[in-house]
């Protein structure tokens, strides 16, 4: 078949004539079909995932009180917010903590609320108390600043996030002799049980793990509004996995940096999300369309649960000390039947992610491109893919002296 182009697929959606389906759907069409033929017959693939995203935050431009102020410090329901942009412009990061936070309790306390509650509040319009200060300057003479606000005060409020979508991650495990608390969540002693964090074939990265469609500029479904793709991811370090035969055990490595309206959002999809000692973070609901220029696209978007593989790695020892840990691989398909064996010993998964809410996100996404509300936009620049061999470097200590 000869490439497709996005004018052409979009010119479909226009009409009303595209075909789209989501990525469990390909699946089922190439198995009945065959890959060629489905490539031929479908227009878009639909993905999704749902998940704790970290490395996530919101710009938030608060408007100037009377008198002006440069607000040097902000809080936002006693949550720290960064305010070293402009006078009252502030970033809030998802995984700040209230600074009387029980962040060294022994053992970890629970973590009441955080950034990212912040920003679920915002999306959902419940109220958030403000609170600045500021040295004051002949421009800006206001110093102290209390208020109630709620996001239609706002004169802007961007989700941006830095890191979001990691095309693959690992299956958590812990080794040691003890209870462990990460952003894995709790992870029992001697193999007590796994943790994963994927959606698996649904998840946006493991569908395009060539970097052949989504790049800077890319329309997606973000937080249950519209966003794009801004950049590549901060640790884009994207690889093609293999065992110690050379099989191909699929991508990792991926991430994105993505942008969007707080105002179109909705708390079902920018949730606050605490770990017992671990901290804040914030779930995010992202689902981009796979335009299906040719087979080799359309190979790699049906790709199965049984033909992904996430990396077993130790978060008791080997993680937190930079050591190696891979204890081998394991198919999405065993993370989902509940149990793996792990040196020899079953051990029960559980997913972080939520795969219905991300076979709800692809299907949300669908809907809106099969009503002609959602083009495929084309992008202006491709990612960084396997081909370009990015590695990434860990902080080294220097001892002065």
């Amino acid at each position: 078949m000869s490439d497709k182009t996005y004018q052409e697929i979009n010119d479909r959606i226009k009409a009303g004539k595209a075909v789209v389906v989501t990525a469990e759907e390909l699946i089922a069409l190439v198995k009945e079909k065959g890959l060629s033929r489905a490539a031929r017959e479908v227009d878009v693939v639909t993905t999704g995932t749902f998940a704790p995203m970290c490395s996530s935050g919101a710009f938030l431009n608060f408007g100037h009180p009377a008198p002006r102020m440069k607000m040097q410090k902000v809080w936002l329901n006693n949550v720290p917010a960064y305010a070293g942009i402009a006078a009252v412009d502030a970033y809030i990061g998802a995984t700040e903590l209230p600074e009387d936070d029980p962040l060294n309790s022994n053992p970890p306390g629970e973590f009441r609320y955080g950034g990212g509650h912040v920003i679920e509040d915002l999306v959902a319009g419940r109220p958030v108390k403000l609170r600045a200060i500021a040295y004051g300057t002949d421009c800006y003479p206001r110093r102290e600043l209390e208020t109630t606000i709620t996001i239609n005060d706002l004169n802007e409020a961007v989700l941006f996030n830095p890191r979001n979508a990691y095309q693959n991650y690992n299956c958590a495990v812990n080794l040691t002799n003890r209870t462990i608390y990460t952003y894995m969540g709790m992870l029992k002693p001697n193999l007590g049980n796994a943790h994963y964090s994927t959606s698996g074939q649904l998840s946006p990265l493991l569908k395009d793990p060539h970097f052949k469609t989504i790049g800077i500029g890319t329309r997606i479904f973000l937080g249950g509004g519209t966003g794009y793709v801004a950049w590549h991811g901060t640790q884009h370090f994207p690889a093609i996995q293999t065992d110690a035969g050379g099989r191909e055990l699929g991508p990792s490595g991926g991430t994105l940096a993505v942008i969007g309206d707080l105002k179109q959002m909705s708390p079902r999809w920018l949730m606050g999300t605490s770990y017992l000692g671990y901290g804040a973070t914030l779930s995010v609901g992202i689902g981009i369309p796979i335009p299906i220029l040719n087979e080799e696209i359309a190979r790699y978007a049906a790709a199965t649960d049984e033909e992904l593989y996430a990396p077993i790695v130790d978060y008791g020892e080997a993680y937190p000390n930079r050591k190696p840990g891979n204890l081998g691989y394991v198919s999405y398909a065993q993370l989902k039947s509940g149990k793996i064996i792990v040196n020899g010993k079953e051990v029960p998964t559980a997913p972080l992610s939520s795969y219905t809410r991300a076979r709800e996100i692809a299907g949300i996404l669908k809907g809106w491109i099969q009503k002609g509300q959602f083009l495929l936009t084309e992008p202006v620049q491709l990612l960084p893919s396997p081909a370009d061999g990015l590695t990434g470097k860990g902080l080294e200590i220097k001892k002065e002296g």
